[in-house]
């Protein structure tokens, strides 16, 4: 189970090269307040001093720690020789002439054998990305390959501090607490919590955050640091042994260098010798679980279980991100080497796409909206028939108006019969008021047919995306393409309207025959004026009798014979009545205004209604025909058309040698998002190969 922890530095490595973090690996995470000993504690797991020292936060970028323990110098000058057996030959490690090194990730090729200078480096690496005690969150990569190690893979993070120093920004607590979460975050990662020993372990700032993201505990280690510098008379027993704070995977309690060693230099082993000393002394009933030494074993077994059980999971990642690599590869497609090839395949799809979103029949159907086809039929039936339906036969002409029409047709003469022409000028009005209609009705499928050019664009051909120039171009002339059919096609919709306005077809099988509607409405009128007669008639008689009896009862009373006889009529004394022909008083006829609204006489009503019933019933044969004749012309001349001829026209405007070159230039964001891919994809191929060499036999 050993050889878990290098696979997974080699995963690290394949992955970080990228610079990308799609799988989560298991590392441990170190966190910690500013000068809690976080440093000190790595120091003492690797036995060699390489971190920066110094007041305040030093730490200021994540430092991702591998350690490798190889052979010793002498074994592998043995291995190299031939006189002892290679057992790993990973681990011969050929021309290295130094016992421990050290190697960075952005310095490639490049050994230090010198401890000083990888503390150096990482300073220098350091303020190359960071200002006056700033902090960033891009990692330092360094491995560290000794005999003296146990395989461990850490994450030094900067440690929390709460007010800012220097050029520090205000937020500095805020920024250094959001990239602590972002890595203990990890469901893979194992926390180490450093907590000096002389605070209250209450008010711990790296428990605190490790409940966030863990809140049973299941992956914290706590180390307590600085148990030398205790209060007189006190101790972490009680600490040490979980009764204060419990963790899950346990608390460890080391001894850190003091400032004084660290200026008289006091070597790693003198320290380990000194720390197992004072724990025996104060602490012996737990000297065998504390220390530096065991705090590197408990962290190298419980990384080599952690790897253990997350490897599962690991494996099917990197499968499943393969996968969805490899898609995405397929779909930003290879480098063009054949131009005329790839141009005619790239038009013909679109031209296969544009007829199939027509039809209905394209890979990609919208859920959302209606498109294509449908949205065209939609216009047909629905936004064009409803217009059509809600327009009235007889609308805008009121009965004076078709009056006026029937008095200008007769001209001079009296009219005997309601004359034709005053039926053919009001009907022509009425099928105008038809075109409209049909116009926007074309309108509205050539913007549809604008529409699927983008639709095809964006969900139908990834090919496009990645040549713009040809995509502007396939757009261009599909464009101009609908837009020279699109007056031929208004033209013939006009002249739709303009047949129907050419002959007014009164002998049309559908259209009621005149003299029946006359029939119809004398009937309806002679019916109307019997009643209204009747009416009067019981009316006037009942008025007679009145006047009889009336007249009875005065020549009953004595003179009203003679008085009878002998009364002259009121009209008599009045004087002869004037002539016609001599007014008393000129009248003026063409001055006098004529009335916007009077009383129809009932010839007048009748002439109105016989042109009213014959206006509507030819208005719904015209109406009916243009309803079904406007989508025929629209399908016909713009739809139908466009689909025969669109690829012809495509190929006859692109295809061209001189425009090969320019249209297949490839989008730099596309190149560049396939050499990403490409790359993460051999990264995965990689891994999945590193896993694959993991057998069952090193899982226990």
């Amino acid at each position: 189970m050993e050889t878990l922890i290098p696979i997974i530095n080699r995963l690290q490595e394949v992955f970080l090269t990228l610079g990308a973090e799609i799988i989560q690996l298991p590392q441990i995470i170190v966190v910690g307040s500013q000068s809690s000993g976080k440093s000190s504690v790595l120091e003492s797991l690797v036995g060699r001093d390489f971190l920066p020292r110094g007041s305040g936060i030093v730490t200021r970028r994540p430092l991702v720690l591998q350690l490798v323990n190889v052979p010793s110098l002498e074994e592998r000058r043995k291995q190299d020789n031939g006189n002892g057996a290679k057992q790993n030959p990973q681990n011969t490690y050929p021309g290295i002439k130094a016992e421990e090194w050290g190697t960075f990730l952005h310095c490639k090729n490049q050994i230090f054998t010198d401890f000083n200078e990888i503390r150096k480096e990482i300073e220098e690496e350091t303020d190359r990305s960071t200002n006056n005690k700033g902090i960033s969150p891009e990692p330092i990569y360094l491995k560290i390959y000794s005999p003296n190690v146990l395989s461990l893979t850490l994450v030094d993070l900067p440690g929390i501090t709460k007010v800012p120093v220097g050029d520090q920004p205000e937020d500095i607590e805020t920024q250094v607490q959001e990239m602590i979460l972002s890595y203990i975050s990890n469901p893979n990662s194992i926390i180490l919590c450093v907590s000096p020993a002389n605070s209250d372990l209450a008010t711990s700032d790296a428990l605190k955050l490790a409940r966030e993201v863990d809140a049973d505990g299941r992956r914290t280690l706590l180390v307590v640091s600085k148990l030398d510098l205790m209060d007189a008379g006190t101790d972490a027993l009680e600490v040490l042994l979980g009764r204060v704070i419990p963790v899950r995977l346990g608390i460890i309690g080391v001894v850190n260098r003091s400032q004084h060693d660290l200026n008289t230099q006091k070597s790693l082993t003198d320290s380990c010798k000194d720390e197992q000393a004072f724990l025996q002394r104060h602490y012996p009933s737990l000297a065998s679980r504390c220390g530096s030494r065991y705090l590197a074993r408990t962290l190298s077994r419980l990384l080599m279980h952690h790897i253990r059980d997350c490897l599962p999971e690991l494996k099917t990642r990197v499968t499943v991100l393969t996968a969805q690599y490899q898609s995405r590869l397929n779909s930003y497609g290879q480098p063009v080497e054949d131009h005329s090839a790839t141009l005619l395949q790239i038009v013909t799809k679109f031209a296969t796409d544009y007829c199939n979103t027509i039809e209905g029949t394209a890979r990609h159907i919208q859920t959302s909206e209606l498109c294509g086809g449908a949205r065209i039929c939609y216009i047909f039936h629905e936004t064009f028939g409803r217009t059509l339906q809600s327009i009235d036969p007889l609308g805008g002409l009121t009965e004076l108006d078709i009056l006026t029409a029937i008095r200008n047709a007769t001209g001079p003469r009296p009219a005997l019969f309601v004359p034709e022409v005053s039926f053919e000028l009001l009907v022509k009005k009425q099928i105008k008021r038809l075109e409209e209609p049909s116009m926007r009705c074309v309108e509205l499928v050539h913007e549809e047919l604008q529409r699927i050019i983008q639709h095809c664009s964006a969900y139908s051909t990834q090919e496009l995306l990645r040549f713009p120039k040809l995509h502007d171009s396939i757009v261009e002339v599909v464009t101009s393409l609908l837009r020279k059919r699109l007056p031929i096609t208004n033209e013939m919709v006009h002249n739709l309207v303009a047949i129907e306005l050419a002959y007014i077809n009164t002998k049309h099988p559908d259209f009621t025959d005149a003299a029946q509607v006359s029939a119809s409405v004398n009937s309806q009128q002679v019916l109307k004026l019997s009643l209204s007669v009747s009416s009067r008639l019981t009316l006037q008689i009942q008025t007679g009798l009145v006047f009889v009896l009336s007249s009875l009862l005065q020549v009953e009373a004595g003179d009203g014979g003679k008085r009878w006889k002998n009364e002259k009529m009121p009209s008599e004394e009045k004087g002869p009545v004037p002539a016609f022909g001599s007014p008393t008083k000129a009248v003026n006829l063409l001055d006098t205004a004529v009335p916007i609204s009077r009383k129809l006489s009932t010839r007048e009503q009748r002439d109105c209604e016989v042109i009213q019933r014959l206006i509507k019933c030819y208005f719904l044969i015209v109406r009916k025909s243009i309803q079904d004749s406007v989508p025929k012309t629209v399908m016909h001349f713009l739809v139908n058309f466009v689909k025969e001829h669109l690829q012809s026209e495509l190929v006859g405007q692109l295809y061209k040698q001189p425009l090969l070159q320019e249209l297949l230039i490839e989008s730099q964001e596309t190149a560049q998002q396939r050499t990403e891919v490409a790359q993460m994809l051999e990264a995965l191929k990689k891994a999945s190969n590193i896993i694959s060499e993991i057998r069952e036999t090193h899982l226990w």
